[in-house]
């Protein structure tokens, strides 16, 4: 094989692991379970600062609402719940930053009331 193709086949392999040695990130508790619209919530858990986390969402399965991001750590997310949230138990849901963004359901719920 001829150089370069060895040489691509190395980035390839060497930007999956870089992937890889970030970590999934994934959600621990939400404060407060049960919250009003317009409600500030605290997610927390690991790997979620920006580089790893880009949006945040509530879903209940079909729906999906995109929350506000008011600062985000690697172990925390603050955000805000619209004004026009319904009322519900909603999933945390998680997309992921990078070339190749996954949307992924965290096992963390909260109730809107």
């Amino acid at each position: 094989m001829k150089p370069f193709i060895w040489m691509l086949i190395f980035l390839v392999f060497l930007s999956a692991c870089f992937v890889f040695a970030q970590g999934m990130p994934k959600t621990t508790a939400v404060e407060p379970t049960n919250a009003k619209p317009g409600a500030e919530l605290t997610v927390t858990g690991e790997n979620l600062d920006a580089k790893v986390v880009k949006e945040i969402y509530l879903t209940d399965g079909q729906n999906d609402t995109k929350l506000v991001i008011s600062s985000q750590t690697a172990t925390s997310i603050k955000c805000r719940i619209p004004e026009n949230m319904k009322t519900g138990r909603f999933s945390i849901m998680l997309m992921t930053a990078g070339p190749d963004p996954k949307l992924i359901e965290q096992p963390v719920r909260v109730t809107i009331e």
